[in-house]
């Protein structure tokens, strides 16, 4: 009798906890949206052969090449030359890239180079083409390859964090060269950041930290992955030693 008191008591604390918390939520005042609101796409039915990492890898290469060609507008909009070199108008400049981009289909002005041997091409001083959309294209090239070259990921795919690391240290010294390499005119080679005693405009440093950032995010998941995979895996080996259940009578 004295144990089935206990019991229930530690049944009635359990509730008082649960029903606690559960005002607590529902007195919690909504946070502001003021600026912007934070959006949830609907279910699809492939997310199903889906894991965490894997929708998180997805969300962070869709958001990823979104930013990269913002700062290609961004860039074209600084540097007009740029676009002026093989497009009509800034728009169509934007529109051709993202179509080679999202086609993965070779960018003429980098004779062929793909993923860091494009990227270098594109930052060297003496690259006479659109240097905007060579640049862009090139580090949305090596994003691709350091995910095994898919956007889109399932339980089938296997990603390697270091490869992911890697990339976001490709973006770094990409960044570092664009706002310390000049061309042969003794100019920066794209017009980008800028801090004077009129302005400061580091719109474009925080928008490659986003994509740094998140590729940084993701190399962690990734380790932290096949790190409790292994922790995981020791427990149930352990457990089924240790844990069992022992007979009674």
């Amino acid at each position: 009798m004295p144990l089935l008191l206990n019991e229930c008591a530690r049944l009635k604390t359990a509730l008082f906890v649960l029903l606690t918390l559960m005002l607590a939520a529902c007195t919690t005042p909504p946070a502001p949206i003021t600026r912007g609101e934070a959006q949830s796409a609907p279910i699809s039915t492939s997310e199903l052969a889906q894991s965490d990492s894997n929708r998180l890898a997805t969300l962070g290469m869709r958001d990823n090449l979104a930013s990269l060609m913002l700062l290609a507008d961004k860039l074209y909009r600084r540097n007009p030359a740029e676009w002026r070199k093989a497009s009509p108008t800034r728009e169509a400049a934007l529109v051709k890239l993202k179509l080679a981009v999202d086609s993965s289909t070779a960018w003429p002005d980098l004779q062929g180079k793909r993923d860091i041997a494009a990227m270098s091409l594109a930052l060297s001083p003496d690259f006479k083409g659109d240097r905007v959309a060579a640049f862009t294209y090139a580090s949305a090239d090596m994003l691709m390859t350091a995910h095994g070259n898919k956007a889109t990921f399932y339980l089938i795919d296997a990603l390697d964090a270091q490869y992911v690391y890697n990339a976001a240290r490709n973006i770094e010294i990409a960044v570092w060269l664009l706002a310390s390499r000049k061309n042969a005119q003794g100019l920066p080679l794209l017009l980008s950041d800028e801090i004077n005693d009129g302005q400061r405009n580091l719109s474009f440093e925080r928008e490659f930290g986003k994509v740094i950032g998140r590729l940084d995010l993701l190399a962690s998941l990734l380790t932290e992955k096949y790190r409790r995979a292994i922790i995981a895996y020791v427990q149930n080996l352990l457990g089924g030693t240790f844990l069992q259940f022992l007979p009674v009578r």
